[in-house]
């Protein structure tokens, strides 16, 4: 695989990401194959192909299309054919298959331009996936902007805070979380799960509880590809770094603008110090074996949760 893996296939594989409209996961596959295969990716590159590369496909749960659909309807090879109209694709690129995606894509066509849309008449002008920096995500965080509602792009709200998922499902479930809040679930991350364990059953809480537009979600956590709304995940530092997510108190306004990609906690510079003074780094979940090792070891989500 190293002997193929290289910035012009990874640049392939974000222009496809872009396209497909693909789960926050891949964010993390494509920095840590990055970083395995020698030739690191930044995340902001992420945001650079989300500006140029259009959402031409609108998969579960962002659309009625299934994967399998996807595949009648030429499946991921017309995708890349239709970048390839506008030069999004290095056609040289040298595959799995033993051929370069040129001849790869060579025969594959649109069969069902709903499904996959001309890149001409895309869903939309900008990729599925957008990354977003503040004075809480200094490193980043992600967000599957495809599935996000035109009324959640912009949204400023009260925090709702939680030490991870299981008490946060309660809240939902006892009908505590409103209209307007900003639902923080912390201390998921590569470190504090250990693990990142995917936030699914809060994101399908709200959206059974009909909060889905009108609630945002804030983890270092991440997000199954079956999330929707405006659940943002992979908050970097994490809370168990004592990163800002972990300095956010309950009722603290937070700004999310999804467009300028900025997430932010209304708070001065000199409170966020002040709060980070008395932060203490807390007790691992897990103290023994080989989750207690992977704990000290990985790094940030956005190099990838990959070890040191």
């Amino acid at each position: 695989a190293r002997d193929i893996i290289n910035h012009t296939s990874l640049e392939n594989g974000l222009a496809c990401d872009m396209a497909l409209g693909c789960s926050t996961n891949s964010v993390l596959h494509l920095l840590a194959i990055a970083n395995e295969a020698g030739c690191p990716l930044d995340l902001a590159i992420f945001n650079q192909f989300s500006g140029k590369v259009p959402n031409l496909c609108h998969l579960a749960p962002v659309g009625p299309t299934h994967i399998q659909d996807l595949d009648v309807a030429g499946g991921v090879q017309a995708v890349i054919k239709e970048l390839d109209k506008k030069g999004h694709i290095h056609r040289e690129a040298m595959t799995a298959t033993g051929k370069t995606v040129g001849e790869n894509i060579e025969k594959a066509s649109v069969k069902n331009h709903e499904i996959i849309r001309p890149i001409e008449n895309p869903y939309s002008e900008t990729g599925g996936i957008a990354i977003l920096w503040g004075n809480i995500a200094k490193n980043g965080a992600v967000v599957k902007r495809s599935a996000v509602s035109e009324e959640m792009l912009v949204h400023s709200g009260p925090a709702r805070v939680f030490d991870g998922e299981d008490e946060a499902i309660q809240d939902i479930y006892d009908e505590k979380i409103r209209p307007g809040d900003v639902v923080v679930i912390r201390y998921e991350g590569p470190r504090g799960g250990p693990g990142m364990r995917e936030m699914l059953n809060p994101t399908s809480a709200l959206a059974g509880m009909g909060l889905d537009k009108s609630v945002a979600l804030i983890t270092d956590g991440r997000f199954s590809g079956a999330s929707r709304g405006a659940s943002i995940g992979h908050v970097s530092p994490e809370a168990a770094q004592c990163g800002e997510i972990a300095l956010i108190q309950e009722g603290d306004i937070i700004d999310i603008d999804i467009p300028q990609a900025k997430l932010n906690l209304r708070i001065t510079p000199e409170e966020m110090e002040q709060r980070r003074e008395t932060c203490v780094l807390r007790e691992p979940r897990v103290k023994t074996g080989w989750l207690a090792r992977y704990a000290r070891m990985v790094t940030d989500a956005a190099e990838g949760a990959v070890l040191r």
